[in-house]
């Protein structure tokens, strides 16, 4: 007598071939108990093979990567098996580490959370989506020391240096229970990978040409290290663009900037500190006429927006916030908003469930002596980017164009050359005309000029 082996139940879910409600069971398991997927499986048990297996791991990947939230990767897990010689493909999908996983297209509605319950999926009602939803931050413990990190051969010597020079005395065993570092498995969790040595997790600064993203002009990844060595390779870039206008005909002389880097800089820490890095990492754009500073996940748990902007300080991921203050980058005082308040106003926050955008106008008076901010290169300089130049020539004129403050070590690093290399370029573009020198060696700045 024949038995079937695939029966439906709870915990398994058959698909003859890959269609777009995939991603529905894959959430529903998310939101039970876990579960397994066989692709390649008629729902009476029948063998029918997977025709074409490159395409559709593929677009299995793609619901993982793209279509769910929080993001899902490290809950499931994808092979191909065999049955009667006919290939099948097993999507295995552990219990969520949140309390609520949603189809990204519709989001934390009916349509979007379906739920496993005996062998079909369920729409959760909006009662058990509030309750769910509300319980997803309540604490920094249930994702940041929860979830696993990628690897396990990590190590924190940035971390523990930059402690050192605090005076903190470091004890290998005692630094990883006091930093929560491992999870209850004794793995280490996203909150080390972060702060590991090893970190591959990526901080973009990204630049578009004029006022929206229909033409971007610089991509620059200063991730993939530890997030402490991250953090000072972003404040020093957002410090290296931030353009100074000095007007000498007055004393004593007085500098305007593109934007205030203190408030900038408080944006950045919360940014980083307040970040559902289950999601994604934040993000820094800029634009001609702005600056933004994106991080997800919207307002922690039970916090208002009034609370928010009186700066009142409710850490989503509190370790990381004592890490922060262990090496004096931030304070637990709540002063970094109402710092941008004061500078900006409250018009510049753009507060929603899922996300906060600051938003930070360059000043009006630097722009227009500088004309268009990111690589849109006025007609006088464009003329210098001729044959008779080297790349890294062009290089360099370009980022004196967009920081006349610019020292030899930050255009070599910018420009990927050493500093006998840039030293030499620097003579050479002085000699031919393209630049000068006004000011000091050391408080002077690089102007360029027609040749």
């Amino acid at each position: 007598m024949f038995m079937n082996k695939y029966i439906e139940s709870e915990t398994l879910e058959l698909k003859a071939a890959y269609t777009d409600s995939s991603v529905r069971d894959i959430v529903a398991f998310l939101n039970a108990s876990g579960g397994t997927l066989y692709f390649g499986i008629a729902d009476d048990g029948t063998i029918k093979g997977v025709q074409k297996i490159d395409e559709t791991l593929r677009k299995i990947a793609d619901i993982v990567s793209s279509q769910i939230e929080p993001n899902p990767a490290d809950l499931i897990r994808a092979r191909i098996i065999y049955e009667e010689s006919k290939p099948i493909i097993e999507v295995t999908v552990s219990k969520g580490f949140f309390p609520i996983y949603c189809v990204k297209k519709y989001g934390f509605s009916q349509a979007g959370c379906p739920i496993r319950i005996g062998s079909s999926c369920k729409e959760m009602t909006p009662t058990q989506i509030q309750v769910r939803y509300q319980k997803r931050f309540e604490s920094s413990k249930d994702y940041m020391t929860a979830i696993p990190a990628k690897y396990g051969d990590i190590s924190f010597n940035t971390l523990q240096i930059a402690l050192s020079n605090q005076g903190y005395h470091i004890n290998k065993h005692a630094f990883e229970i006091n930093y929560n570092l491992r999870n209850k498995d004794n793995d280490y969790n996203l909150l080390a990978e972060l702060l590991s040595d090893q970190n591959m997790i990526s901080l973009i600064i990204v630049k578009f040409r004029g006022k929206d993203k229909s033409s971007i002009s610089e991509r620059t990844d200063l991730g993939r290290t530890s997030l402490i060595t991250a953090y000072y390779n972003m404040k020093n870039r957002l410090i290296a663009e931030n353009i100074c206008m000095s007007d000498t005909t007055i004393r004593p002389r007085k500098d305007t900037y593109l934007y205030d880097i203190d408030a900038v800089d408080e944006a950045l820490i919360n940014a980083l500190v307040h970040n559902d890095w289950s999601i994604s990492e934040p993000l820094v754009s800029m634009f001609d006429d702005r600056l933004e500073i994106l991080s997800l996940g919207g307002l922690p748990y039970k916090q208002t927006r009034e609370q928010f902007l009186k700066g009142i300080s409710i850490p989503r991921n509190s370790t990381l916030m004592r890490i922060f203050q262990d090496l004096d980058i931030a304070e637990h005082t709540g002063h970094g908003i109402p710092k941008i308040l004061q500078r900006y106003g409250e018009e510049v926050f753009d507060i929603t469930d899922n996300y906060i955008k600051v938003v930070i106008p360059f000043d009006p008076l630097v722009r227009s002596n500088h004309g268009n901010i990111n690589g849109n290169i006025s007609d006088n300089i464009i003329g210098y980017m001729n044959q008779e130049l080297t790349v890294a020539e062009q290089a360099v004129l370009e980022l004196l164009v967009f920081n006349p403050k610019a020292t030899q070590a930050e255009a070599a690093a910018k420009v990927g050359v050493s500093k006998r290399t840039i030293s030499r370029i620097f003579a050479s573009l002085q000699e031919r005309g393209y630049v000068t020198r006004e000011g000091s060696n050391k408080t002077g700045i690089w102007k360029v000029v027609k040749s």
